[in-house]
């Protein structure tokens, strides 16, 4: 079995775009060729996917068996050291490691302390290449963990399955191994760690003890195994540990915050000769949370997010305890607008007043895993723009730039360069549009919602669609097949005629279309092979949006996205996808789904501007969407699907912020189909999110069938029908996990089918996969689908029987 080790190579740091300062830094502070002493300064974590995705490429390579662990390997310590040795060049005083991950940063955590669920087979010793990809993506015979989103971004962690009789034990030495891999190549790193109150806090009950299980309850078994860890780190020469506890964001009852207390006052011990940073990001810490962490003895410094959290910013102001390090994250980890450096400056010197200079540090606001990695990479894209914007390079120069000037060492040339580009933004035409700003402000004065109610309109479009009980149907992607890519790229490159590229994408249409008739499939898709991507293709025919080559960010595993970028006013100039829906709808008599990703996930999947509240350019996005969604209704289109996978994911950390969140979202949902008729019937489709707390908003959104993820959270979408909520539109849980190469049994899906049947009237249930298909095989997805329709059709053979 192959280790989970790392392997030390020297190589050429990469360049980041924006000049560096090469100040290797052997102290809290050094002195500036001018003499001043420089502030430190400290980047809570960095891209892994590499500026061009090699590690994707690596991974999907070794998955496939097409090359070595040895070679995936290679290119991972590649990309470490190159990140490595860019922020040492750039002059980053406090540099994170062991933010490298093959998959997951928890899954990583879930190695560490060899919390492997028993269906895995793992026999002990060092967690190997074969558990850990087993953990994450299945095999033949066992599912994959659960993944959901990570806090409110659209990164996915691997969920711990956690429960009482779990054995752990150190069971990766990742993070000690990549600290002296760093160090052998001259680089001090400050090791990260999922901090054990937030890894435990984001963990589930195994199957059996859901309902009586404390979570919080394992803390004595995995403090030792942590306790562990630092002193083998002590042991390698590390002078600084960070624990990311972003829990403490998070509204937490009084017996968890005593929980956080008493793990870290037990691990106390243990820091002794180290400094410790409790990390946190995303939102303001709540006044319980800021007073539990500031008040830990053991902890030297604490990092907060100062872009999120601006309330956070007073209650340092009240009182931040003398002697601690404050780790100020100023510059956004979240987004790519370059930084306003002449404000960023203003808070730190009102920080530096209150801490103190010697215990003030300039940070990042959260990893930047969630920016794209380096404008160098986008020498196509619009120069006006780009002075805009900075990615995870450009943020590193902006850290060390502040650090700097807060030293009194300020770079005058780029502070100017800075400061125009923040006026040029401010200024441009290109960014409003009057008549599309009116138009959203319009909205206001309504609810849009549908005339008549769901229940009269299921029966004017089943009288229409004539749709078997339990009718089956994809959730839009079909696998994106390496010659499909290769025609969408020749054919960007102008390598193709239009012509050719329209006869090659008609083809691909009509092979998806026999396919799903001879798996006879319901209601059809036409598989999505003109699309690069759900947003990246409606935002690349939006007003308003600007596009990257490179600017990828990871969504999980391998999978990377390509956000758009939200600049100016949106608008729809042409109709978008209603030539390729009506040449699908031509081929067959069954229906054709119309497929469009709605307002909230085109936003919430984006880089949005960051100079108007986010309602606004979501309402502007759904008047967009409402004008295609009419023009596929008049073309023919029976069934349209409008996916809000990231509704949920859009929603607040704090709950006292969820009912206006949710009421703008759901909103513009409506907005997109109010104006349809009865017999029209409106999809939507929501995936890897935990929805039972938000279900009555998905009710309010009125669509006539939603498609959402069941099978590889174990079926927790079901619990919130058995509890009692009473749901009258069609739905469709997912039978099965899209995002696992494994093929599901028509037994093991109707079996699924049955419990669903057990909580879900027999005429609102749909028989679907999760999510899209896009990423799988079709030698995956064939057997995968003649199951599905096979437990389908077994299961209505048995009703009609029945009665």
């Amino acid at each position: 079995m192959k280790l989970l080790m790392v392997a030390v190579n020297t190589v050429k740091p990469a360049s980041i775009s924006v000049r560096l300062h090469v100040m290797y830094m052997h102290s809290a502070s050094y002195r500036h060729r001018s003499g001043k002493k420089i502030m430190a300064s400290h980047i809570v974590g960095y891209p892994r996917m590499g500026p061009k995705r090699e590690l994707k490429f690596a991974l999907e390579s070794f998955w496939d068996k097409k090359s070595s662990a040895e070679e995936l390997e290679k290119v991972a310590a590649d990309l470490r050291a190159s990140i490595w040795k860019q922020m040492a060049d750039a002059g980053i005083k406090y540099i994170p490691g062991n933010t490298f991950s093959y998959y997951d940063q928890v899954l990583d955590t879930i190695a560490l302390l060899g919390a492997v669920p028993p269906r895995y087979n793992w026999s002990g010793g060092e967690i190997g290449f074969d558990t850990y990809f087993s953990m994450a993506r299945g095999n033949a015979s066992v599912p994959a963990m659960e993944m959901t989103k990570w806090f409110d971004t659209n990164y996915h962690f691997i969920v711990p399955e956690l429960g009482p009789d779990v054995k752990f034990s150190y069971a990766s030495h990742k993070a000690v191994n990549e600290y002296k891999e760093a160090k052998a190549l001259g680089v001090d790193t400050v090791p990260v760690l999922v901090g054990p109150f937030t890894f435990l806090s984001l963990s589930k009950p195994a199957k059996g003890v859901e309902k009586t299980f404390n979570k919080l309850s394992l803390l004595d078994k995995i403090l030792p195994i942590y306790k562990e860890v630092i002193a083998d780190l002590k042991a390698a020469g590390a002078s600084w540990i960070q624990f990311d506890e972003p829990i403490l964001v998070m509204d937490l009852e009084s017996h968890q915050l005593q929980a956080f207390t008493k793990a870290y006052s037990e691990l106390e011990s243990s820091f002794s000769g180290l400094n410790v940073l409790i990390e946190t990001y995303f939102a303001d810490v709540p006044e319980e949370a800021f007073k539990a962490v500031t008040s830990l003895s053991g902890v030297s410094a604490i990092g907060f997010d100062l872009v999120r959290g601006a309330k956070t910013l007073d209650l340092i102001k009240g009182g931040f305890p003398a002697g601690k390090y404050l780790f100020a994250g100023v510059v956004d980890g979240r987004n790519i607008w370059a930084n306003d450096l002449a404000a960023s400056l203003t808070t730190l010197q009102a920080l530096e007043g209150i801490v103190g200079k010697d215990k003030l540090v300039v940070s990042t606001s959260s990893s930047l895993l969630h920016t794209a990695v380096d404008l160098v990479n986008e020498p196509k894209l619009d120069k006006e723009i780009k002075s805009w914007l900075a990615f995870a390079a450009q943020k590193v120069v902006e850290v060390d730039a502040l650090a700097k000037a807060l030293s009194g060492a300020k770079d005058e040339a780029f502070f100017s360069a800075n400061a125009a580009a923040q006026a040029s933004r401010k200024s441009s035409p290109r960014v409003t549009n009057e008549a599309v700003q009116k138009a959203a402000a319009a909205l206001r004065g309504s609810d849009h919602r549908r005339a008549t109610n769901v229940s009269a309109r299921l029966d004017a479009q089943q009288k229409k669609l004539n749709l078997p009980i339990l009718p089956t149907t994809t959730i839009g992607s079909f696998p994106q097949t390496l010659e499909l890519r290769r025609v969408r790229r020749e054919y960007k490159a102008k390598k193709i005629s239009e012509d050719g590229y329209v006869k090659a994408i008609k083809e691909e249409i009509s092979k998806v279309v026999k396919l799903q008739e001879e798996l006879d499939i319901d209601v059809l898709v036409h598989g999505e092979p003109e699309r690069n991507d759900m947003v990246e293709y409606f935002g690349e025919q939006l007003s308003g949006f600007a596009f990257t080559a490179n600017g990828w960010v990871q969504s999980y595993g391998s999978r990377c996205v390509k956000p758009p970028i939200i600049y100016g006013d949106v608008s729809r100039p042409n109709p978008m996808t209603v030539f390729w829906s009506s040449t699908a709808q031509s081929m067959t008599k069954r229906p054709m789904k119309g497929m469009l990703t709605g307002p909230v996930t085109i936003l919430n999947w984006s880089f949005v501007r960051n100079d108007q509240p986010r309602f606004e350019t979501c309402y502007q996005i759904a008047l967009a969407i409402k004008d295609e969604v009419e023009d596929l209704e008049k073309a023919g289109i029976n069934v349209i699907q409008i996916d809000e996978a990231a509704l949920r994911e859009g929603l607040p950390l704090r709950k006292a912020e969820h009912a206006f969140y949710l009421d703008w979202a759901v909103h513009s949902f409506r907005i997109t189909n109010c104006g349809v008729q009865d017999t029209t019937q409106i999809h939507t489709h929501m995936c890897y999110s935990n929805f039972n707390d938000i279900i009555h908003s998905i009710i309010d959104m009125d669509a006539d069938v939603i498609t959402i993820e069941n099978s590889r959270s174990d079926e927790k979408l079901l619990s919130v029908f058995r509890e009692g909520v009473k749901y009258g539109a069609g739905i469709g849980p997912g039978v099965y996990d899209i995002h696992s190469p494994r093929i599901p049994s028509t037994e093991e899906i109707a079996d699924r089918v049955n419990k669903m049947l057990a909580v879900l009237d027999t005429n609102i249930l749909w028989v679907n996969p999760d999510c899209g298909l896009k990423t799988r095989k079709y030698a995956e997805v064939k057997p995968a689908l003649q199951n599905m329709v096979a437990a389908a059709k077994q299961i209505r053979t048995q009703l009609a029987s029945a009665k």
